[in-house]
């Protein structure tokens, strides 16, 4: 293993495998962190192999399983962190399967999965639907001493949102309160998402209300929920006035926010309307 390092400390290209010729560029590494966080050899192997996988897990998961699998054969044992990586990056490209085979040789690997694992593989199961299974893991996650969290259960929550059982949805956020678990404004996203999407804005609003009443500091991404709700049900002029409120309450519209009420707007051949709100997005530098 070897690299070349230049005067600003970046390392400009490393060459893990010389007898294949396979060399990977990596560009603004920092050399003086990188050698600051290691206090052994191992230690030295694990962060550059953490990194790599971490790139190429953005670049391609192809990429990044040949590498995984490579190192391995190369003597370097994977610890939670690489599968971690791995699973996570299988997950977000729709290789469930995949991410399931290696949570699996985990174990066989008498290798621990910790709660980043079980949250990634969760996410990745109700993505595809696959809802059962990923309950199992959450009853596995406390059988293991690993209680979900609010991340764990907002991937469920979305899953049953977008599967249309909203009783389940409900049964399961008054069990997270239960746990004395603290929702944040990405639950309530979901489920006011999840309520808009079902033609149910009526319950949307009720919760949208409620936040408001209890004093929480709505994002830019509910306020643009309950404008593309309002829209789909045709209250234009409600979903620009809820704008307005949001500017009020210093949440800036974002170029979703905007593009969504011109939709609308154009669908509903308020044209004037939707020119005008065009130019602020350009003027906003939204566009």
């Amino acid at each position: 293993m070897s690299f070349s390092v230049l005067s600003n400390g970046a390392v400009s290209a490393i060459t893990l495998f010389p007898s294949n010729n396979f060399c990977f560029p990596i560009h603004n590494f920092n050399r003086r962190r990188f050698y600051s966080q290691a206090h052994s050899n191992s230690q030295l192997r694990h962060n550059l192999v953490t990194y790599v996988f971490n790139t190429f897990a953005q670049r391609g998961v192809n990429k990044a399983t040949y590498v995984f699998n490579t190192f391995a054969q190369r003597g370097v044992i994977p610890d939670v962190v690489s599968y971690n990586v791995m699973i996570n990056g299988l997950c977000k490209n729709k290789m469930v399967d995949e991410a399931v085979d290696l949570f699996k040789e985990m174990h066989l690997k008498n290798i621990a999965p910790n709660t980043r694992t079980y949250n990634s593989l969760i996410d990745g199961l109700c993505k595809s639907g696959r809802i059962p299974d990923a309950w199992d893991l959450v009853d596995e996650m406390h059988d293991r001493g690993y209680p979900a969290n609010v991340i764990t259960y907002n991937s469920i929550l979305d899953a049953l949102c977008k599967n249309h059982q909203f009783d389940k949805a409900i049964e399961l956020l008054a069990k997270i309160k239960d746990q004395q678990i603290q929702l944040n404004m990405h639950t309530y996203t979901i489920l006011v998402d999840g309520l808009c999407k079902n033609g149910r804005l009526k319950d949307a609003l009720v919760v949208y209300h409620d936040l408001l009443i209890k004093g929480y500091h709505l994002d830019v991404t509910m306020y643009t929920v309950m404008i593309n709700g309002l829209c789909k049900e045709g209250l234009i002029d409600e979903a620009l006035s809820l704008m307005s409120k949001m500017e009020d309450n210093g949440c800036t519209p974002d170029g979703i926010t905007y593009t969504t009420l011109i939709d609308a707007l154009s669908k509903n051949e308020k044209n004037e309307k939707a020119m005008k709100l065009y130019l602020e997005m350009i003027a906003r530098g939204l566009l």
